[in-house]
């Protein structure tokens, strides 16, 4: 392919699942633009990240590197297991690239994003000085919060996070947080020259709860137009005891089914809003007459369980988890729908061979997706891995393994749970512990087990009497 002076457009939500493309409620379509963007890109169906966790997921995916390699295995929000790795940003920024980011910027690194020399820089920090100065309370309100016991280094602590209550934003809609991200991409957009290609990164907010939505799109999708899973609230069956006494179990405790259909409204609304701030963008690069010269990558840093498995928010491996949207737009590209099973740490390598961008860093271990982008067909054998290690701090420990038909999920009880995502794609029959199934399990533990030990795993590997060295 020619390495042209393309343009990036990288957006970004937070707890956006990958059944949200194309998903319509009732007659609504829930994400209308990304559904449209999806039928013009290259979609990848199979993709997935490399933890259900923000940071962690978003650290691997800007530097291209797994969390158990470069040391962010949770939500460290004081940076201080960050190492020394070039993210995407500071390579786009080395090579001559105008580059802005807006909006959440939970990666560790060294240099920090803030630090790195970008051109344009505006993170959830400045929103929330702004919006403080206006007297306008960004914590957490009690009634959004539901306590939880959690594992934190060793040691059990008791711990708050955002539960399943519904809310209405109750300032103008320009100073909600996602909006003021959309005025300040805009406002990088306008900056733009010709001179030299641009690289705008635009990390939006939603539809991570709490789920506080703005009255414009609250009632965008009513309670009675929604129609739930058919596992919202039903454990998966032979399921390990420990996802029990994970938080996802935990914060879906005696959540009944109407109180689901709130949260689901809620979320489709937000998801929904966040969705028309996209198209917002893309109407934007078209006005300015870039689009036929810009790259447009869509993700997401996770989904979200929504009630399903009686679970709510991330933090476990089930697909509601860890399969994530991915769209690839590139300029000229037959629109394609690859199966191949791909991770977060493919977009990296992938970026830097459409832009011509040079060597990785060395612990990088992606794999360029050029293939499927210019053929449009897809690649069987690939696997994809991630790793769940703890939220504030080291705790409850997930690794998982998924390939074309089977995912793998192995705890620190030496307990697994395997799926077959072909005959139970709502994974609600764990099948680890059939006997005719006993050799897969041993050949996908193995494979996982070698993995993250090559990844520098700190989880002492010992279901098949074999330890980490």
């Amino acid at each position: 392919m020619e390495k042209r002076k393309l343009n990036l457009l990288y957006i970004m939500t937070d707890h956006q699942r990958f059944d949200s493309i194309g998903k319509i409620c009732k007659s609504t379509t829930v994400a209308p633009n990304l559904t449209v963007l999806s039928r013009e890109s290259t979609f990848f169906t199979r993709a997935y990240d490399t933890c259900p966790l923000c940071v962690p997921a978003r650290t691997a995916l800007a530097t291209g590197i797994y969390p158990t390699a470069n040391h962010v295995v949770y939500n460290d929000w004081k940076g201080k297991t960050a190492t020394r790795h070039a993210t995407l940003q500071k390579i786009l920024k080395d090579n001559g690239y105008f580059v802005g980011h807006v909006g959440v910027d939970h990666i560790r690194s060294i240099p920090r994003i803030e630090d790195s020399g970008l051109d344009f820089y505006y993170s959830q920090k400045d929103y929330a000085q702004m919006i403080e100065s206006l007297g306008i309370p960004t914590a957490r309100k009690k009634k959004d919060s539901v306590e939880v016991s959690e594992l934190v280094d060793g040691k059990l602590e008791r711990n708050q996070y955002s539960g399943t209550n519904v809310s209405e934003w109750k300032y103008p809609l320009y100073l909600f947080k996602d909006r003021c991200f959309l005025d300040k991409s805009l406002e990088f957009l306008d900056s733009c020259t010709q001179s030299n290609p641009f690289a705008l990164f635009v990390c939006f907010w939603a539809p991570h709860p709490p789920l506080t939505v703005p009255e414009e799109y609250l009632s965008k999708f009513p309670t009675s137009d929604i129609v739930l899973p058919s596992n919202i609230g039903i454990c998966s069956k032979n399921e390990p005891s420990s996802f029990r006494r994970g938080i996802a179990a935990q914060l879906a405790k005696s959540i009944s089914k109407d109180e689901w259909r709130n949260v689901w409204s809620a979320h489709f609304a937000l998801t929904n809003m966040v969705d028309e701030y996209i198209g917002v963008l893309i109407d934007k690069i078209k006005s300015l007459g870039l689009y036929d010269d810009t790259v447009i990558v869509f993700t997401s840093d996770h989904g979200d369980n929504l009630g399903q498995h009686s679970m709510y928010q991330k933090m476990e491996m089930y697909e509601e988890d860890i399969h994530v949207p991915l769209i690839i737009k590139v300029p000229g590209v037959k629109a394609s729908k690859p199966s191949t099973v791909v991770s977060h740490l493919d977009v990296v390598p992938t970026l830097c061979d459409l832009f011509g961008l040079g060597k990785l860093d060395p612990m990088a271990d992606g794999k360029s997706l050029i293939y499927e982008i210019e053929s449009g067909k897809s690649r069987t054998g690939m696997e994809s891995f991630a790793a769940y290690s703890g939220n504030p701090g080291y705790g409850d420990v997930r690794r998982a393994i998924i390939t074309d038909r089977y995912k793998l999920i192995v705890d620190d009880a030496c307990d697994f749970a395997l799926f077959d995502l072909i005959d139970d794609p709502l994974e609600m029959n764990n099948i680890a512990h059939d006997s005719q199934n006993d050799e897969i399990v041993k050949k996908l533990y193995e494979r996982c087990m070698d993995y993250h030990l090559n990844k520098n795993d700190y989880f002492e590997w010992r279901c098949y009497g074999r330890k980490m060295d």
